[in-house]
C-alpha cells in the first residue's frame, strides 16, 4: 500500500477522531438535540440519557464511580478547576493574613496548564514547591516525601509527561498523600484511555483527561472528583445553573460527551492491544534513528515511558533546519501548546538536556493507525536529513577529528 504524505506523528498534541465515535455523536447534532437540564419533556431526556452513559463509560475507564465524573472543556479546565478549586477550598489562611494561605508541591516540567494556575496561586499568596526530576525525568515518591511540609495542602504530578513520556510514581505518590492528609491531582491527559487507570487503587483524589487525546473530539474532557475516604471538596470557578454537582456550571457540551464517552469505551477495550503494538513500533522507530547516527539520544528513562512517545535529540543539528527537512512528518520540536516558540523546551531544559540538544529535538508520538511502513519512512528520511545537515556542520567536522569543542575557545570579532 501506497504511504500517503505528509504523514501524521504528532499523536501527543491531538488525535483524529475515531470514527466509530463520529458515529454515535452524530445524531446528536440534528435528532437528539436536547438540553440535558430540561427534566420535563422527552428531548431533555433523551439528552441526559446520553450525558448519564457517557459519564458511566468514562467512570469504567478510570476506575471511578460515575457520579464522580465532571464533564469540562478539557484537561486545562480540569486542571484548573483541580489546582485552584482545591487550594481555595483547603487554604490555610486567607488571603492578606501575612502568612501563607497553603503549600502546594508540583513539578518544573509539568505542563503549561499546570504549572501557569500554580504560578498565579503563588502570586496570590501559596507557597509552590517546583520539584525538578533528574535526567531520566521521573518524579518519584521519595521527591514528594522530602519536599512535603505540615501546611501542605495539595500535591499535583502528571502521570505521564507530554514530550517525553515519562511515566512517574503515582500510586505511590497518591498512597503517601493519603498518609499527611493532601489532595492529590494527577494530570493524566497522556494516561488516561492509553494505559490502565484504576484511581482508588493508585490513591488519586483529582484527575483530568481530555477526549482529543484518545481519539474523540475537541472541547470535551473530565475531571474525577474523589467522593469518598477521603471526599475531596472544590471551589467553583465558573458560576451559574449548578450543573455538574456545582463544579462546572453551564449548558453541557452533549454532542461532545458522547464522543468522549464512546472514545473511553472504545479505549477501555483496545487498550492492551494497542499499547502492545505502539511500543513495538516506537522500539522499532528508535533502533532505526539511533542505529544508524551518532551524536544522538532518546530522552528520557530508557523504560519507565509510555509505548507512543518517543523523543529524541540530535547533536551537530540546527533544530528548524530539521523540522523543515523532515516536513512531511507531522511531529514536534516539543508540546503543542509551546512549539511556536523558539525557545528550547524547557522540560529538556530541566533534564539537564544543552541548549543546542534541545533545539535539535524531535517529538515523535504514534497512534491508533500508525503503521510499520510509515515508522520505516520516518525514521528513513530523519536519518536521511540529520547526515545531510551534518554534511555542512563545520562543528560536526571538528567533532570527527576528534576535538573537544567543550574547550573550543572562540574569538570574537
Amino acid at each position: 500500500m501506497a504511504l500517503k504524505l505528509p504523514m501524521y506523528l504528532d499523536h501527543a498534541a491531538t488525535t483524529p477522531c475515531d470514527p466509530r465515535v463520529v458515529e454515535a455523536m452524530l445524531p446528536y447534532f440534528t435528532k437528539v438535540f436536547g438540553n440535558p437540564g430540561s427534566r420535563n419533556h422527552e428531548f431533555g431526556w433523551a439528552a441526559e440519557e446520553g450525558v448519564d452513559t457517557s459519564r458511566g463509560h468514562v467512570a469504567e475507564l478510570l476506575g471511578a464511580d460515575p457520579k464522580e465524573i465532571v464533564f469540562t472543556s478539557g484537561s486545562t479546565e480540569g486542571n484548573n478547576l483541580a489546582i485552584k478549586g482545591a487550594a481555595y477550598m483547603y487554604e490555610k489562611a486567607p488571603a492578606g493574613a501575612g502568612k501563607p494561605r497553603g503549600h502546594i508541591v508540583t513539578c518544573a516540567i509539568e505542563h503549561k496548564a499546570v504549572l501557569d494556575p500554580c504560578k498565579r496561586l503563588q502570586k496570590e499568596g501559596f507557597e509552590v514547591t517546583f520539584l525538578e526530576p533528574g535526567p531520566d525525568g521521573i518524579v518519584t515518591a521519595e521527591m514528594v516525601q522530602a519536599a512535603l511540609r505540615d501546611d501542605t495542602i495539595l500535591v499535583t504530578i502528571m502521570w505521564a509527561n507530554n514530550e517525553i513520556g515519562t511515566v512517574n510514581e503515582v500510586p505511590r505518590i497518591g498512597a503517601l498523600c493519603h498518609e499527611r492528609g493532601a489532595v492529590f491531582h494527577t494530570d493524566a491527559t497522556q494516561w488516561a484511555g492509553k494505559m490502565p487507570v484504576d484511581v482508588e487503587k493508585d490513591q488519586v483524589d483529582l484527575l483530568s483527561m481530555s477526549g482529543h487525546k484518545i481519539y474523540g473530539p475537541k472541547g470535551v474532557g473530565a475531571l474525577y472528583v474523589r467522593r469518598r475516604k477521603p471526599r475531596v471538596r472544590l471551589q467553583a470557578l465558573v458560576d451559574g445553573g449548578g450543573q455538574e454537582r456545582g463544579f462546572r456550571s453551564g449548558t453541557l457540551n452533549v454532542t461532545g460527551i458522547v464522543g468522549l464517552g464512546k472514545a473511553a469505551q472504545i479505549a477501555r477495550a483496545e487498550m492492551d492491544a494497542d499499547a502492545q503494538r505502539l511500543l513495538a513500533l516506537r522500539r522499532r522507530l528508535e533502533s532505526a534513528v539511533t542505529g544508524k547516527l551518532g551524536s544522538t539520544q532518546v530522552n528520557g528513562h530508557a523504560e519507565k515511558r509510555l509505548p507512543h512517545i518517543t523523543n529524541i535529540s540530535f547533536g551537530f543539528v540546527e533544530g528548524e533546519s530539521l523540522m523543515m527537512a523532515v516536513k512531511e512528518i507531522a511531529c514536534s520540536s516539543g508540546s503543542a501548546c509551546t512549539s511556536a516558540s523558539l525557545e528550547p523546551s524547557y522540560v529538556l531544559k530541566t533534564l539537564g538536556v544543552g541548549d543546542e540538544l534541545a533545539h535539535s529535538s524531535l517529538r515523535l508520538s504514534l497512534g491508533r493507525w500508525t503503521t510499520r511502513e510509515e515508522v520505516d519512512y520516518a525514521a528513513e528520511r530523519i536519518v536521511e536529513s540529520v547526515q545531510k545537515l551534518r554534511s555542512l556542520s563545520p562543528l560536526y567536522d571538528m567533532h570527527n577529528e576528534g576535538i573537544d569543542l567543550s574547550k573550543v575557545v572562540w574569538g570574537q570579532h
